[in-house]
C-alpha cells in the first residue's frame, strides 16, 4: 500500500512577490533613524506617506504614487511637529487626511491638497492634547467617520473625535506599562492590545473595560503585536523565552491556550503582522529582515498555514500596506507592500497566478470601501457596524473627497455624502453643510462632466474654424504663387 502525502489546497498556495523596476521605486528617501517599532511608512490609493529624518522637529513626506524616480531633497514635507514623527496612519473614509503621533506628546491631523504638497506644511486641521508623554500609536476606527485612537509612553489609551476636537475616551489604568500596539477588530466594537507586561488584552473602549486579557502570551522580553482577524480571533507576533520569534493564534472565549503557536527563527526584529480580511492571509514582515513571510488563517487545524517567502537583498526599515480598493485587479495582485530601504521606497506587488483575463470573483470578494458606515455620535451612543462593501469588479472610481473641517461645538461637519430626498438617517449631524455638500455627489460629478464636455466641444469648433481659415488663407497663397509664377503679377 503506497501512502501519498496530500497537498493541502489552497487557491493562494502559488501566491508570489516581485519588486516593481528601479524607475517605478522613490529613490533619495531620508528614512527617519529614530528607534521606534512602528513601520515608518503609511499608503492609500492616493498617496504615499514615510517618515523621515529632519532637523528641528519632526516631519514626514506625502507623496502622490505616481511621483516615481528620484524626490528633490528640497520636495516640501509635513512638518508642524516639534519633536519626530513615531507614527502615521491614513483615515481610511477620505483618502486625503492622515494622522501623525510625535514625541512632542501630540497627536496633528493633517489636510492633504488634493495633488499632493506644493510647499511645506505646517498647519494641522487640529491638535489633540491629552497625552503627557510621546506618541507612538495612531489608529483610526474602520468604521465610524472622524473617531482616532491614540496610545503614548505614558500608557495611557486615548480615543477622540477628530470633528469636535474633542477627548471621547480615556483609558488610564489599563496597561501598567509600554503598550506596543492596539488593532480595532472589524466592527470597531473591541480593539486589543499588545503590551510590554507580556500580556494581550481585548477592552471595551466605550465601557472602559476589559473583556478578556492572557498573561504572558509570549515568554521572551522583546515586542509583541497583537491584531484582531475578522472572525474575532486574534493572531500575535512574539519572542519565546529562548528568544526565538513566534506567531499565535487565539480565540477570545478562550485564552488559557494558543490554538496554534509556531516558531519561526531566531532573529531579533520585531514582526508586523499586515493582515488581509478578504483572503484571511497574514503577512509578517521582520524589522531588520530581508523577507515577507505569508500565513493563510483558516478554520481547521493548524490553522495558520505557511504559503510562502518573498526574499530580497536588502533589509527592510519599515513596511507600509495598500488598502484592496488601490490594488491592480486586472493583474490578480492581491497585495502590495512599499519597503522602506535607508534611502528608498520599493513597492513590492503580490500576485496570484491566473491563466484568464476576467475579474477573478474568489480572489476579490466585495472589500471595505471608503464610506463611513456611522457617525462619531452614534458610535459613542452604542451603535456598532460593519465596514460598508465595496465591488472592485468595475475598476473602482471613488467620489471627490471633502475637506475635514472642525467644529468645536459637538457636531460632525465632515458630511456624508447626501442621502435619497425624503430618506433619513438616525443620528446624523445637525445642518451645518454648504448649499454645495447638500448636493448630491452623482449629479455634481454629472453636472462637472457635462461642463467639460461642453468645454471640450468649444474648443473642437474653434479649431476647426481656425482649420479652415488657414487653409482658405493656403489657397490663396498658392493662388498668388501661381500668377507671379505665370507672370501675370
Amino acid at each position: 500500500m503506497s501512502f501519498r502525502k496530500v497537498v493541502r489546497q489552497s487557491k493562494f498556495r502559488h501566491v508570489f512577490g516581485q519588486p516593481v523596476k528601479n524607475d517605478q521605486c522613490y529613490e533619495d528617501i531620508r528614512v527617519s533613524r529614530v528607534t521606534w517599532d512602528s513601520t515608518f511608512c503609511a499608503v492609500n490609493p492616493k498617496f504615499l506617506a514615510v517618515i523621515v529624518e529632519a532637523s528641528g522637529g519632526g516631519a514626514f513626506l506625502v507623496l502622490p504614487l505616481s511621483k516615481t524616480g528620484r524626490i528633490d531633497k528640497a520636495y516640501p514635507t509635513v512638518c508642524g511637529h516639534t519633536g519626530p514623527v513615531l507614527d502615521i496612519d491614513w483615515c481610511p473614509h477620505n483618502d486625503e487626511v492622515i494622522a501623525s503621533g510625535s514625541e512632542d506628546c501630540t497627536v496633528m491631523v493633517w489636510q492633504i491638497p488634493e495633488n499632493g504638497l506644493t510647499s511645506p506644511l505646517t498647519e494641522p486641521v487640529v491638535v489633540l492634547e491629552g497625552h503627557t508623554k510621546r506618541v507612538g500609536i495612531i489608529t483610526w476606527h474602520p468604521t465610524a467617520r472622524n473617531v482616532l485612537l491614540s496610545a503614548g509612553c505614558d500608557n495611557v489609551v486615548l480615543i477622540w473625535n477628530v470633528g469636535t476636537a474633542e477627548e471621547l475616551y480615556r483609558l488610564d489604568s489599563l496597561h501598567p506599562d509600554l503598550i506596543y500596539n492596539v488593532s480595532w477588530n472589524h466592527s470597531g466594537s473591541l480593539f486589543c492590545s499588545a503590551c510590554k507586561d507580556k500580556s494581550v488584552r481585548i477592552i471595551d473602549p466605550r465601557r472602559g473595560t476589559l473583556v478578556a486579557e492572557r498573561e504572558k502570551a509570549h515568554e521572551g522580553a522583546r515586542p509583541m503585536r497583537a491584531i484582531f482577524l475578522a472572525d474575532g480571533k486574534v493572531f500575535t507576533t512574539g519572542f519565546s523565552r529562548m528568544s526565538e520569534r513566534q506567531l499565535a493564534l487565539w480565540d477570545p472565549e478562550n485564552l488559557e491556550e494558543p490554538m496554534a503557536l509556531q516558531e519561526l527563527d531566531s532573529s531579533n526584529g520585531a514582526l508586523l503582522p499586515f493582515y488581509d480580511p478578504d483572503t484571511s492571509v497574514v503577512y509578517v514582515c521582520g524589522k531588520g529582515d530581508s523577507s515577507i513571510r505569508y500565513f493563510e488563517i483558516t478554520e481547521e487545524p493548524p490553522y495558520i498555514h505557511f504559503l510562502n517567502t518573498f526574499t530580497s537583498k536588502e533589509p527592510q526599515r519599515g513596511m507600509g500596506s495598500m488598502p484592496k480598493r488601490g490594488l491592480e485587479v486586472s493583474k490578480c495582485e492581491i497585495a502590495r507592500f512599499y519597503k522602506l530601504h535607508e534611502r528608498k521606497c520599493e513597492p513590492i506587488v503580490m500576485t496570484v497566478p491566473r491563466k484568464s483575463d476576467l475579474f477573478q470573483d474568489d480572489l476579490y470578494p466585495d472589500t471595505a470601501g471608503p464610506e463611513a458606515a456611522l457617525e462619531a455620535e452614534e458610535w459613542v451612543s452604542g451603535r456598532d457596524a460593519d465596514p460598508i462593501l465595496i465591488s472592485l469588479r468595475e475598476a473602482y472610481v471613488p467620489s471627490k473627497q471633502r475637506d475635514l473641517k472642525i467644529s468645536r461645538r459637538n457636531v460632525l461637519s465632515d458630511s456624508r455624502p447626501a442621502m435619497a430626498p425624503g430618506s433619513s438617517h438616525l443620528g446624523a449631524p445637525a445642518s451645518t453643510t454648504t448649499a454645495a455638500d447638500a448636493t448630491p455627489s452623482g449629479s455634481l460629478a454629472r453636472a462637472g462632466e457635462a461642463g467639460k464636455l461642453e468645454e471640450v466641444m468649444q474648443e473642437l469648433r474653434a479649431l476647426r474654424a481656425l482649420v479652415k481659415e488657414q487653409g482658405d488663407r493656403i489657397c490663396r497663397l498658392e493662388e498668388q504663387l501661381g500668377r507671379m509664377e505665370n507672370g501675370d503679377a
